[in-house]
């Protein structure tokens, strides 16, 4: 993963129940809107990062088989 194009907004701990909070500036930099906004979550082996992108409103359900 290219380290330039990343921008750390915030840090934040795993709650007990493993959801992640995401910090408000979350909301005005990518328009993350409350209860509406989904994510696809992914994982870049090589560099052990998890990356969060939103999912367009129009991109279908993907399935969890």
């Amino acid at each position: 993963m290219d380290e330039h194009a990343l921008v750390l907004l915030d840090s934040y701990t795993v709650q007990q129940d493993l959801r992640i909070r995401l910090p408000r500036c979350v909301e005005s930099n990518i328009g993350v809107q409350r209860g509406v906004t989904r994510f696809d979550i992914y994982l870049d082996v090589e560099d052990g990062v998890l990356v969060l992108k939103p999912r367009p409103a129009d991109h279908e359900e993907m399935s969890r088989e």
